[in-house]
C-alpha cells in the first residue's frame, strides 16, 4: 500500500494576510506587531566589523570560528556568571533552524527514542521541529504564570523523551521558568534538556544571575551535564537578517550536534560571525533596546487598557500577551485590524492552551506607537 504524502499545515502568519488588507486600507497604514521581528537598528560597531570583515571568500567554520566561539565563552561568564569554555560552544545559523532540526540530529545519537517535549503555550517551532522529523510532539502542560508544570509529564513519554524544551522568557507569554528545576528534571530522567534563552538580556523580573547584572538566567548556571543552553543574537543585536546564534553546554551533545551539522553543511557565513563577535564585545547597545522595549510595553499595555482590554506586563521578552474579550482571540485580531490598523497574532498560532489570547510585538518605531495611540481614541474593546 502506498504511503500518504506528507501535508505541511499552513504557515501561521500567512493566515493573517486579510487582517493585513484591512489595517492597510487606514490613513497611515497597517501597524505589524504580529512577528517579532526587531527594528531598531544595530550597533555602528557591529555593521563596520561586518562591512570589514575578511574571509567573505573561503568557507568559514562550521562549528563557528575561535573569535565567535571565544566572544559566547566571555559572554557567558559575563552575562551569566558561569565558564563554558570554547569548545563546549557551537555557532547555527540564528536558532530557528536549530530548533527545528534537532529532533532529526537527536534521533540519529539515540533512535530507541522518538518524542519531544515542548511547552503546551510556545514558539510553533518547537512542535514543528518534532513533526518534521517524524516525531511525537508532547506538550507539556503550564500554570497560571504561563511555565511549565513538568509534574504533568507522563513518565511513559519521559522515558520515550528525545529532549525536553524549555523557554525562559517565554514566547508568547513571557513566563520563567525555574531552570535548575527543569535541568534537574532531566538529569534525573535521563532525557537532554534544551534550554531556549534568545529573550534573556530582556527579562523584567526575578533575580539576576549575580549582583550588578540585569535580570536574566541561564540553564548553564547549574552545570552543563545534561542541557543544552540556545542563545541568539537576532533579538539582543537586531541581527535577525545576519543569522548568527549558539548552542553550548554539555561537551558530548555540543560536538555531536556540531559534527553532524558539519556533514550536513551548515555553517554561518564568514562576516556575520565577525559582526556578531563585534556585537557580543559591546553591552551598551543592549542596555539601550532593553530601555526601548520596556518604554514600549508599558505605553502599548497603557493605550490598550484605555479601550477596556486587561493588559498584564510579562516577566520577561517583548511581547504583550493579552486576555481576548469572551476568550474569542480572531475576533480582537479583526476589530484591532480594523479599528486601530494593529495586525496581532491569535494565541492559537502557540498551541491549542492559547487559542483565549492575543500577542502583540512591541517591534514598531516610536512613532508607530503614537499613531496606535491616536487611533485608540474613543474605541472600545471590553
Amino acid at each position: 500500500m502506498p504511503g500518504v504524502p506528507f501535508e505541511l499545515p499552513p504557515y501561521p502568519y500567512d493566515r493573517l494576510v486579510a487582517m493585513r488588507e484591512r489595517a492597510a486600507a487606514l490613513p497611515g497604514g497597517a501597524v505589524d506587531l504580529s512577528v517579532g521581528t526587531p527594528c531598531d537598528p544595530p550597533a555602528p560597531a557591529v555593521l563596520e566589523a561586518l562591512a570589514s570583515a575578511a574571509g567573505a571568500g573561503p568557507y568559514p567554520p562550521s562549528v563557528g570560528t575561535v573569535p565567535l566561539r571565544t566572544a559566547y565563552s566571555e559572554w557567558f561568564r559575563d552575562r551569566f556568571a558561569v565558564e563554558v569554555d570554547p569548545s563546549q560552544i557551537a555557532a547555527c545559523i540564528g536558532t530557528k533552524e536549530f530548533v527545528a532540526g534537532l529532533p532529526h540530529w537527536l534521533r540519529l545519537h539515540d533512535p530507541s527514542r522518538d518524542t519531544v517535549l515542548y511547552p503546551a503555550v510556545s514558539y510553533p517551532s518547537y512542535a514543528m521541529g518534532a513533526v518534521l522529523a517524524g516525531c511525537r510532539a508532547v506538550p507539556v502542560p503550564m500554570d497560571d504564570r504561563w511555565r511549565l508544570d513538568l509534574d504533568a509529564v507522563d513518565d511513559a513519554d519521559a522515558d520515550r523523551a528525545l529532549c525536553l524544551w524549555v523557554n525562559t522568557p517565554g514566547n508568547p507569554a513571557g513566563g520563567l521558568d525555574d531552570l535548575a528545576a527543569a535541568a534537574d528534571w532531566g538529569r534525573a530522567r535521563g532525557v537532554p534538556v534544551f534550554s531556549d534563552e534568545c529573550y534573556a538580556e530582556f527579562t523584567w523580573t526575578g533575580e539576576p544571575a549575580a549582583p550588578g547584572l540585569p535580570p536574566g538566567r541561564s540553564m548553564l548556571e547549574s552545570g552543563s551535564d545534561g542541557v543544552v543552553a540556545v542563545h541568539s543574537l537576532s533579538k539582543r543585536s537586531n541581527l535577525a537578517g545576519l543569522r548568527v546564534g549558539c548552542f553550548a553546554g554539555d561537551p558530548e551533545l555540543v560536538h555531536f550536534l556540531s559534527e553532524v551539522r558539519k556533514h550536513a553543511g551548515f555553517m554561518v557565513a564568514g562576516p556575520a560571525q565577525a559582526a556578531g563577535v563585534a556585537a557580543l564585545g559591546d553591552q551598551v547597545h543592549v542596555d539601550a533596546q532593553r530601555a526601548r522595549y520596556r518604554a514600549r510595553l508599558d505605553r502599548l499595555a497603557a493605550t490598550l487598557e484605555s479601550t477596556g482590554l486587561t493588559v498584564p506586563l510579562p516577566d520577561g521578552a517583548f511581547y504583550l500577551w493579552v486576555p481576548a474579550p469572551g476568550g474569542d482571540a480572531w475576533s480582537l485580531v479583526e476589530r484591532l485590524a480594523a479599528e486601530l490598523g494593529v495586525i496581532a497574532s491569535p494565541g492559537e498560532f502557540y498551541g491549542p492552551a492559547a487559542a483565549d489570547h492575543v500577542r502583540l510585538a512591541v517591534v514598531q518605531p516610536d512613532d508607530r506607537f503614537d499613531l496606535i495611540a491616536e487611533r485608540a481614541a474613543g474605541v472600545t474593546f471590553s
